[in-house]
């Protein structure tokens, strides 16, 4: 609630609000901020006093005016260029009616996925976040993760391991440890066919840097994984949305892409799809393959969430045998996300591309964590505590739905995995800005789509919405709207 002080006006107070909020990307470019008469009913103020906050954030270059539509954050960039000396006269006197600067904020613009990001690292709340995209930090305190970082810097074994390079493959026994992993769930890697990263993001970032040139084609699941949206933009390629259904995606709109586009590669969440939760069924893996072969396209499988999801859930790079396929994976969600630790196991005949990547960007990867994590893999460690995640995960779940079904909430997708896919019956947008005024960050739903498409559907977290007092404030703000 804003409340007038000696030393800042309301419209001091809500102008900076909103300017923290674009300063950590917590509202993407292009965002529209509220009409000056919604936002007086939001903040309980008059619209004089947002007209005036909006008029500070003209000043500041932080926002446009476009006639007859509204506010829109700027690019920061640009914003930035407009701080300048000789840039900055005359910028105050933008109002309502001036029309935008050209080209400074397209009609359509990708999803920001710093936006979210950014959210889940502030430290500004101490609120369970419901957009959170990992497990809470509590949920990954293990004992065993310091036993192994003692037992791989005894004696010796830290000063060998960092006083020189680690192997760029990877270290070796992590790499023999993730294929046998590989080999449980079907998927015939050797370890000669595994690169580690850092992290899942990395590897896949790998493999569109060594398969893919600026201008290419690449089809992605939509809804889906924001940062891959925001990833695959930033180095120039051309995104092609693929509906996600319960199945698979749309094998009709692929057809028709290939068709037209001649895609050089298709990005997939085969299990636990996020944020619909969907696992891909046999027959549309099988039909999609066929599809990749008749085409000439390469899959690239996301198995983020591979250790919350059944060892027999159908998997592409199963079925391929690993020939039109690359898998990734990685540790950030299910065990340790400060350590950064992820891989990819591709074709033979791709591997020295894929590494001679990896080493242009990070020359290696750090060995004594690959080490204490091949430790932990082979002592069965790794696999209790995903058992144990599993089950709490689950228990969670079950609480999770019901309080979101009480607070009239629905299910887009059936409730799997970490996340549920909730259709809340109000614009998601204006919801996670309300929502953000008292302490909790959402994931809405555009933030899922190559163009930002409001809706009202949004992505939970089942770890931090397990709770009543967030589905008391959020019935009360979405009544509000």
């Amino acid at each position: 609630m804003l409340v007038k002080t000696l030393t800042q006006s309301l419209s001091g107070q809500l102008a900076a609000r909103f300017a923290e909020r674009i300063a950590t990307g917590l509202l993407a470019p292009g965002s529209r901020l509220p009409s000056v008469r919604l936002c007086a009913q939001q903040q309980g103020v008059s619209p004089s006093t947002v007209v005036a906050a909006y008029d500070q954030l003209l000043a500041q270059g932080l926002v446009e005016a476009q006639r007859n539509r509204g506010f829109f954050i700027r690019n920061r960039a640009v914003a930035a260029m407009d701080q300048r000396p000789d840039a900055v006269q005359g910028v105050a006197s933008r109002s309502l009616g001036t029309a935008p600067l050209a080209g400074v904020v397209p009609q359509h613009v990708p999803v920001n996925a710093t936006a979210l990001i950014r959210g889940m690292f502030q430290g500004g709340s101490d609120k369970p976040q419901p957009g959170l995209g990992a497990f809470p930090p509590d949920w990954l305190d293990t004992p065993f993760l310091p036993a192994a970082i003692r037992r791989v810097t005894s004696g010796a074994q830290l000063k060998a391991f960092s006083l020189q390079y680690g192997e760029p493959e990877g270290d070796l026994g992590l790499r023999q440890a993730l294929s046998v992993r590989l080999q449980a769930l079907a998927i015939p890697a050797s370890a000669q066919q595994i690169i580690t990263t850092v992290g899942a993001t990395h590897a896949l970032d790998i493999v569109s840097r060594t398969l893919l040139r600026a201008g290419d084609c690449v089809m992605v699941e939509e809804p889906g994984w924001a940062i891959e949206f925001a990833r695959l933009d930033a180095l120039g390629m051309r995104i092609l949305p693929v509906p996600r259904g319960p199945d698979g995606p749309d094998l009709a709109v692929m057809a028709r892409y290939c068709e037209l586009h001649s895609p050089k590669l298709f990005v997939s969440v085969s299990v636990l799809h996020n944020p619909t939760g969907y696992c891909l069924s046999p027959g549309s893996a099988h039909r999609l393959l066929q599809l990749a072969h008749a085409h000439n396209f390469l899959i690239v499988e996301d198995d983020t969430y591979s250790h919350l999801a059944p060892e027999h859930a159908t998997r592409l790079s199963a079925l391929d045998g690993l020939q039109r396929t690359l898998y990734v994976s990685g540790f950030s969600k299910i065990l340790v996300p400060g350590w950064r630790v992820g891989f990819l196991a591709a074709p033979t005949h791709l591997f020295e591309s894929l590494l001679d990547t990896k080493l242009l960007a990070t020359l290696t990867t750090p060995a004594l964590l690959e080490k204490a994590l091949a430790w932990c893999m082979e002592q069965g460690q790794l696999r209790r505590h995903a058992q144990q995640v599993r089950t709490r995960l689950d228990q969670a779940r079950g609480r999770s739905v019901k309080l979101a079904l009480a607070a009239g909430c629905t299910f887009a997708a059936p409730p799997a995995g970490l996340f549920g896919w909730v259709d809340t019956g109000v614009d998601t947008d204006t919801l996670a800005q309300r929502m953000l005024d008292v302490g909790y960050l959402l994931a809405p739903g555009s933030l899922f789509h190559a163009n930002r498409t409001p809706g009202t559907l949004m992505r939970i977290n089942f770890c931090t919405t397990q709770e009543a007092p967030f589905w008391q404030v959020f019935q009360k703000v979405c009544a509000s709207i």
